[in-house]
């Protein structure tokens, strides 16, 4: 086993950076780095970005959050999209890409673990309608299910209003749609300045209140 993947075992972390080599590993950045290239071409360490990484799965203490891995690999950004929908239980189907909304600009990651994908949202308060959310893997931030539907909106330049677009379309459960948030509501419309947005939570609040 690589001198590296024993220290980190020891330590609990299950994803690491440099950093991390660099508290544990004395030497020249050259060696450290020796040590971690050793562990990644046998397969112990799995290389995430430049910087970050995650111990292969057979030597995992604690579990890995995607959610939280996804916010490391690029920030700021939150979880959002089709991806906090189907956390918060608001779509029936399985999400496999892990979307969020970023301050940069738009990317995608392919990594070992899963595809990442980021997608730009110039909102004047970027965190507006967004939760921190706490697992015994990690902690991320999340999308409320209000936030991750006018994300999706905005994005896609859908001109929807009301909330059938949104059964049909995003097979939202009709039951959730009740759950309107007029806080939340008033906050994002106050932080994205657009027509489209704008005038989709105005009609939810037509409909629903």
């Amino acid at each position: 086993m690589n001198t590296i993947v024993e220290r980190l075992i020891d330590i609990r972390k299950d994803v690491f950076t440099d950093t991390t080599i660099k508290t544990l590993v004395k030497g020249s950045p050259n060696s450290r780095y020796g040590l971690v290239k050793r562990a990644m071409k046998s397969g112990d360490v799995i290389h995430l970005r430049r910087g970050l990484y995650a111990l292969s799965k057979k030597y995992r203490r604690h579990g890995i959050n995607l959610y939280e891995i996804a916010q490391r690999i690029y920030g700021p950004s939150y979880i959002s999209f089709e991806s906090a929908l189907s956390y918060h239980g608001w779509i029936p189907e399985a999400v496999y890409t892990i979307t969020s909304a970023c301050s940069k600009r738009t990317k995608e990651v392919k990594t070992p673990l899963g595809l990442f994908s980021y997608v730009h949202i110039p909102f004047d308060n970027f965190f507006a309608g967004v939760k921190r959310e706490e697992s015994p893997e990690g902690i991320f931030f999340m999308a409320t299910p209000w936030r991750a539907l006018i994300d999706y909106v905005y994005f896609h330049k859908k001109e929807w209003a009301g909330t059938q677009p949104l059964i049909e379309s995003l097979r939202v459960d009709p039951a959730n749609l009740e759950k309107v948030d007029l806080q939340i509501l008033h906050e994002l419309g106050e932080s994205l300045k657009n027509n489209r947005v704008r005038k989709f939570i105005e009609s939810i609040q037509k409909e629903l209140l």
